[in-house]
């Protein structure tokens, strides 16, 4: 068994397990670890676990240590820089026209490469721009381009609901959000009221799905006939989390009843 942790690389950058071994971690500390080219750093996520190690990747990395007073100076000193970078190769851009928006800059903890983020409608040709950047900067350069959802993710923010964005506090994976979960909720389908800072369907949208699909299934459907104690009529509301059903009756008058005291018509 090896201990493992799963961890952000940087601020911005992707999610990957690395080896623990003895160091004594916990969520939202900062390590160095062995990165692809050199050395970098990265954000514990969630608490260290064992996994077989069988069932491990070879490729997997290994942390080196936990940062140091003298790491957070540089680590400091490298987020400056990515900011006056970022004024730079939004210049160059501007200068070539490309059809390209500028999202963040990052550099790998021992400056051997900086990573330029940023969004697109379709590909871009940007060779030209990292050669002169490469030259400007003389470290090696790499152009990656994402989605909306991660840009909102590294822009940070706040939802409708008055709380940060969730996709940039403690949501680290994206899952797949559909229409169907608004539905299941009855929300209203308006764009503005079931999107997101980035303009995809809320996230938020999937944390109850569950219930309200289950629940749903024990409910009399919109426009079935029903019996309840009051009468005849037929349903034409829902209130999931209340556990209720609200009938039309006979006499056109609307009552809410608990979904046990509701009998189908048959």
């Amino acid at each position: 068994m090896k201990r493992i942790v799963q961890l952000r690389r940087r601020e911005k950058g992707g999610e990957h397990f690395y080896l623990v071994g003895d160091l004594a971690l916990k969520t939202g500390d900062y390590c160095i670890l062995e990165g692809e080219r050199g050395e970098d750093y990265g954000q514990v996520l969630y608490e260290p676990e064992f996994l077989p190690a069988d069932e491990m990747d070879e490729s997997i990395g290994r942390i080196i240590r936990k940062v140091t007073p003298e790491d957070e100076k540089k680590i400091a000193a490298n987020r400056k820089s990515a900011e006056e970078a970022f004024g730079t190769c939004q210049k160059k851009i501007d200068e070539k026209e490309l059809p390209m928006k500028l999202v963040a800059v990052e550099y790998s903890f021992d400056r051997s490469r900086m990573l330029f983020y940023f969004t697109a409608a379709g590909r871009v040709d940007f060779r030209e721009l990292v050669k002169e950047l490469a030259g400007i900067f003389k470290t090696r350069i790499e152009l990656r381009q994402i989605g909306v959802r991660d840009e909102t993710r590294m822009m940070g923010g706040i939802g409708i609901c008055g709380r940060p964005l969730c996709c940039s506090g403690f949501l680290h994976n994206f899952e797949p959000i559909n229409i169907r979960m608004a539905k299941n909720q009855r929300l209203p389908l308006d764009p503005d009221k079931i999107s997101g800072a980035c303009g995809r369907l809320l996230c938020c949208l999937k944390y109850e799905d569950d219930f309200y699909r289950e629940t749903g299934k024990k409910m009399p459907k919109e426009g079935t006939a029903v019996i309840t104690p009051q009468g005849e009529g037929k349903v034409v509301g829902l209130h999931f989390l209340q556990d209720k059903v609200m009938v039309e009756l006979e006499d056109e008058s609307t009552l809410t009843f608990s979904r046990m005291e509701v009998k189908i018509k048959k």
